[in-house]
């Protein structure tokens, strides 16, 4: 039957365009999941892991973040970076760029990445206050309370006091988490499932917790490696702009330099440390020294770890909050 040419059949759409060469800059609690999503695409140049528990140190995360950007852009593979933080006391603020594309989640911090989206992270944080979060790189580096952490932490106190004192520290640490009532433990499918899930029912055994086994959602993780942006999800950051913290659903912006009146370098991130840069590892390089069994969460630090986020002295999820 012959087309009436008053209606032509819909063009198939076009397809979308391929993602630029992107590298890879990711903390090591992710890694796992980060090598076998991007296994395979053609545009992954570099993967870079930077130690797990630099956001207890923000000075310390941002300035490593920065020294692994600057080593990628000089390096001059990638046209943009795909950052596999979230905003993590905010230690991702103020990156510099000169010539990379910043690829960002809109995340609150790693636990975003395993449930999959920011507005299900949201509804986790108002429904299960009580929540401590475990997931497979939390366990690997046994930073989340159970006995191997309190072993760890005691091994380090008898280095500098008394057992009584060491003894009485310990203490101090469990009644940080004493509001917590539950051990979660997500995954989005990588690693051994049942060792991780046992693993942390022994935690919340040894602390007196229930547990619950939560779904992840690997899609917001898959998407950010795959190169599928949408401004929903993602936040792109251009050369000369650089990531500030944003109190409202949208959790991060870009801000133009020039706005700022200042230098990015220059930006004071909160912290009450003042630590160096640590080098990140590259795809095949060895761990650095620290990269596991590091990073236990302070007085006052949130459910996987981080301070609270907060802005001018309000908590953005209030304080009950479960950062990681």
């Amino acid at each position: 039957m012959p087309q009436n040419s008053a209606n032509p059949l819909p063009l198939p759409p076009a397809p979308a365009p391929a993602p630029p060469p992107t590298a890879v800059v990711s903390c090591a609690v992710l890694e796992d999941e980060v090598r076998a999503f991007a296994a395979g695409l053609p545009h992954i140049t570099d993967l870079a892991f930077l130690p797990q528990g630099l956001h207890n140190e923000p000075r310390r995360l941002n300035a490593s973040v920065a020294a692994a950007v600057a080593g990628i852009e000089a390096g001059g593979r990638a046209e943009a970076i795909a950052l596999v933080y979230g905003v993590c006391s905010r230690g991702i603020e103020a990156i510099p760029l000169r010539r990379c594309r910043l690829v960002v989640p809109r995340a609150h911090d790693c636990i975003t990445l395993f449930l999959g989206s920011k507005e299900r992270y949201q509804r986790f944080q108002q429904e299960n206050p009580a929540i401590y979060w475990y997931s497979p790189g939390w366990n690997k580096c046994h930073a989340a309370p159970g006995p191997d952490r309190f072993a760890r932490l005691r091994a380090d106190f008898l280095k500098k006091f008394p057992e009584d004192e060491a003894d009485y520290l310990i203490e101090m640490e469990r009644e940080l988490h004493a509001h917590y009532t539950t051990a979660a433990y997500v995954d989005v499918g990588i690693g051994d499932a049942a060792a991780n899930i046992a693993y942390t029912r022994r935690c919340a055994c040894w602390m007196g917790w229930d547990f619950q086994r939560v779904q992840g959602d690997p899609r917001l993780l898959r998407d950010l490696l795959a190169g599928h942006w949408d401004d929903d999800r993602f936040l792109v950051v251009q050369p000369r702009q650089f990531v500030r913290l944003s109190i409202d659903d949208r959790v991060i912006k870009a801000v133009d330099e020039a706005s700022e009146g200042e230098n990015p370098k220059a930006q004071k991130i909160k912290s009450q440390t003042n630590g160096g840069a640590e080098a990140p590892r590259d795809a095949t390089g060895d761990p650095p020294a620290g990269l596991r069994g590091t990073g236990d969460p302070p007085a006052g630090s949130s459910a996987t770890g981080d301070p609270p986020v907060s802005v001018d002295g309000e908590g953005v999820h209030g304080p009950a909050a479960h950062d990681s």
